[in-house]
């Protein structure tokens, strides 16, 4: 699947005067405690302070794979483009074209990757300060409310899932490619390097560089290349 929209994170000056605690396009399914779950989220921040771009990917209802970003541009002066690239190899996600992250498959070591299960795609608005603004010290002011983010420009280019199986192509009515081409998409050598730029610049957390968190190991999948 590729997925693209532009995207604001609110309507109005309101978000830099409050706390937005959880703002999110998201795509996910939730099927008892084995979901698959692909996100980027907007972390809530206090008046001036940076927005949190968060990412997560969930394997078989697990998780825990958090890698955390400070755009190099201000994400509510603007729509930006925020995509994710979702193939059977890796799942990518990119703003305004740059790749800021990619978790590939490494099933071939016992970890679980998304590809098996149908997805759907939400785009929401919703609470998350008891841990999203600074770990929960910031709390939502509700005077403000309601809050609004605005959307548009989406596309999206997907296998169609219906009736147990699934066909590939441009069925979806906005799909604008001719073909799956992202299907065996990956990384060109320019894309690598802007990644690498990303990540060494605006990243403020790997869950792979955690050794607090995983005390008796960081997981598997951290010891690719």
């Amino acid at each position: 699947m590729s997925i693209s929209l532009e995207r604001s994170t609110c309507s109005s000056n309101l978000c830099l005067e409050t706390q937005l605690a959880r703002s999110l396009p998201t795509i996910y399914l939730q099927k008892d405690q084995l979901r698959d779950e692909i996100d980027f989220e907007f972390l809530g921040n206090l008046s001036g302070d940076p927005y949190t771009l968060h990412t997560n990917v969930f394997s078989q209802g697990k998780g825990n794979r958090e890698q955390q970003f400070h755009l190099w541009f201000d994400p509510t002066a603007d729509l930006h483009t925020y995509s994710i690239l979702w193939n059977p190899q890796r799942n990518s996600f990119s703003v305004d074209g740059t790749p800021i992250r990619e978790f590939k498959n490494s099933e071939s070591i016992g970890v679980p990757f998304p590809k098996n299960q149908p997805m759907r795609i939400y785009s929401s608005l919703w609470n998350a300060d008891d841990w999203a603004t600074r770990g929960g010290l910031v709390k939502t002011d509700w005077t403000h409310a309601p809050f609004t983010a605005s959307y548009r420009n989406f596309n999206a280019d997907a296998c169609i899932w219906s009736s147990g199986a699934f066909s590939c192509g441009s069925s979806s009515p906005s799909s604008a490619s001719t073909s799956s081409s992202w299907l065996p998409q990956e990384l060109d050598i320019t894309s690598q390097e802007r990644l690498n730029w990303v990540q060494k610049n605006y990243m403020i957390y790997n869950y792979c560089t955690d050794t607090k968190r995983f005390p008796l190991g960081l997981p598997q999948e951290c010891n690719t290349s």
